[in-house]
């Protein structure tokens, strides 16, 4: 998730947004003088939001970054250190060699994970849904498992969570947080109440690895690369998504750059493939497993702006990065703007609770070693693992019908109440099989279920701290 850009700009462009008195400049950058990147440098700052700032608008790679110790990773060549070290930046080539290096060859590529995904439903036919959900755009197969009790049929009384890895091709350790996930629940089913609980009420999507074609490249190209495996350049899949789509500088039009966000939204098949998964499946949550910086980032991404429910999708985020020991927050809050993502696209669309976890840190970098899998899936597991708890926690869950049929096309509209009256809260899209569930703090609470074909239908209740079933029948 971490913006990346590779490109040079002219040392008149980078003073004038260095300097607080300098005229504005349009900055325009050299792509076809690009250099290959030669070492990784680590910016050191004084002001980490202010000179973060500065640095993001040099639209260099920006491979991860230290909010503790004050510091960024970027990924340049020789100008580019000089250009750095002209502008007053404390830069220093890293000494590590942990983020150069190709990958262990333990960690998985796009063929190993389409046979550990089918191991695991040979030997757990019953409580996984193997499924092809779409085609890369080199024709690579996209593969997500369904893990639920009674796998193959879809209940609309069980609320949907989402996790997905590898949204950018050389961070290799979010598959193998996806892949822990799997082996967690279904090996520990029937033996550890809480996993058998979670299987038995909850329909679980995991997509461990959703760029495949760039994973291929990563393996036998250029174990740097992050985008998908558009042309020779490639497209950000996670600066492509419709949602604020190159609203806010918090991605590049430049095709070279290493957030470039393609030549229009959703062009990229995978973004395709994600977005229809979701469509048809509607979780009330996900995770996007990104590396590195020890984040946990909610929506929204565009500088300045929140979620509707801030006080809900904030909180649980800073729960998740308190067990973590992550730092949680914005996009714009702890890096900077960003634009076309899949999790401000998954809340602006259909009301989903979406985070990105950037797991490690930057001494472990894209690529550590393989040892390191162990304590990362370990510590990760505290939140994905909260999140199966706060579905059974505050909230309203329920199936509207109408002449005993499930009602497909409907709106939720949330009040809650402030003294003696009801204040308008959120608005939730209803999924096709006629369930919704508002994820929600305790409170008095007014829905108002409204649809093309319905009678508007409205609805009282107190939320206290467990989760509220509401069914309605209209």
């Amino acid at each position: 998730m971490i913006r990346l850009q590779n490109a040079l700009f002219s040392a008149a462009c980078f003073l004038s947004l260095i300097s607080p008195s300098a005229q504005a400049h349009s900055v325009t950058p050299l792509s076809h003088f690009q250099m290959p990147s030669t070492m990784i440098a680590r910016v050191q700052f004084k002001n980490y939001k202010l000179e973060m700032g500065k640095l993001n608008q040099l639209h260099l790679d920006v491979a991860g970054i230290d909010i503790k110790n004050k510091s960024a990773d970027v990924v340049i060549n020789d100008a580019e250190f000089r250009k750095l070290q002209e502008l007053g930046f404390d830069v220093s080539v890293s000494m590590s060699t942990l983020l150069m290096r190709g990958p262990d060859t333990q960690y998985k590529n796009p063929a190993e994970i389409e046979t550990l995904l089918n191991d695991f439903h040979a030997r757990f036919p019953d409580l996984t849904q193997l499924k092809e959900v779409g085609k890369s755009l080199q024709g690579r197969s996209i593969w997500a498992i369904k893990i639920s009790a009674q796998a193959n049929i879809h209940s609309p009384n069980k609320p949907v969570v989402l996790f997905n890895g590898m949204h950018h091709a050389r961070e290799v350790m979010g598959p193998e947080v996806a892949l822990d996930i799997i082996e967690t629940l279904l090996t520990n089913y029937g033996k550890n109440n809480k996993i058998t609980h979670w299987v038995d009420s909850t329909e679980i999507w995991v997509m461990p690895m959703f760029n495949v074609d760039g994973n291929n490249i990563v393996w036998n190209e250029d174990n740097m690369w992050r985008k998908n495996a558009r042309d020779n350049f490639g497209v950000d899949i996670n600066r492509n998504y419709p949602y604020a789509w190159g609203s806010c500088n918090g991605s590049s039009a430049f095709k070279h750059a290493q957030d470039y966000r393609g030549t229009a939204p959703a062009s990229e098949p995978e973004t395709k493939v994600m977005m229809n998964l979701v469509k048809e499946i509607r979780p009330v949550f996900d995770i996007s497993y990104h590396s590195y910086s020890e984040l946990v980032i909610y929506p929204m991404g565009c500088d300045g702006k929140r979620t509707q429910n801030a006080d809900v999708v904030e909180k649980i985020g800073k729960e998740m990065g308190s067990k973590l020991g992550y730092t949680a927050g914005t996009a714009w809050e702890t890096l900077y703007s960003v634009d076309g993502s899949d999790i401000d696209w998954m809340y602006s669309e259909y009301q989903v609770i979406p985070y990105v976890i950037e797991v490690n840190s930057s001494k472990d970098g894209f690529q550590p070693d393989y040892s390191k899998r162990a304590p990362t899936v370990e510590l990760n597991r505290q939140a994905w693992q909260h999140l199966l708890d706060r579905l059974d926690g505050p909230g309203i869950r329920g199936v509207v019908t109408a002449k005993n049929k499930n009602v497909s096309d409907f709106n939720v509209k949330v009040q809650k109440k402030n003294g003696t009256v009801f204040v308008d809260y959120m608005n939730y899209k209803g999924n096709a099989d006629g369930s919704f569930h508002v994820v929600l703090n305790p409170g008095d609470y007014k829905l108002t279920i409204s649809g093309p074909s319905i009678q508007t239908n409205i609805q009282e209740t107190s939320v206290g701290q467990s989760r509220t079933d509401l069914n309605i029948n209209l």
